[in-house]
């Protein structure tokens, strides 16, 4: 091979590369969303050897559903565990603590949950709008 064609391959391999970081520093995310949300509970079970359990309380300042389900697509799963996001208005009560069994939160905060998202085990994901009602 002669050096020119070696130049070549070495400035598309260069290119490519530049691409490639380039692409994986550009992902969207979170910051990318137009709601403002503010974490303000999180539960990570402590089991790295079983399925991992992840629960948190969010809140935002608009009902923005669509907005909601892309960050509860954006939180961490983990393949056979289980996701839950809770929505709450900003500025109304919102739980400080959640944990994990059948009720996630302290039941005074039903009145004021917005939407929950949950993905399961399966990858399966529900989005519910006003769970308990307006």
């Amino acid at each position: 091979m002669n050096r020119s064609k070696k130049y070549i391959i070495s400035l598309a391999v260069a290119a490519l590369l530049i691409w490639f970081i380039a692409d994986a520093f550009n992902q969207p995310g979170v910051q990318d969303l137009k709601d403002d949300f503010e974490e303000v509970a999180l539960y990570r079970n402590e089991n790295n050897t079983g399925p991992i359990i992840r629960i948190y309380a969010v809140v935002v300042t608009d009902t923005l559903w669509g907005q909601m389900k892309k960050y509860g697509a954006f939180m961490p799963h983990t393949k056979y565990g289980n996701t839950k996001v809770y929505f709450f208005k900003k500025g109304l009560p919102a739980p400080k603590e959640v944990y994990a069994g059948t009720e996630n939160f302290d039941s005074q905060f039903k009145p004021y949950l917005l939407a929950s998202y949950e993905k399961d085990g399966m990858g399966t994901t529900n989005f519910v709008k006003f769970p308990f009602g307006e």
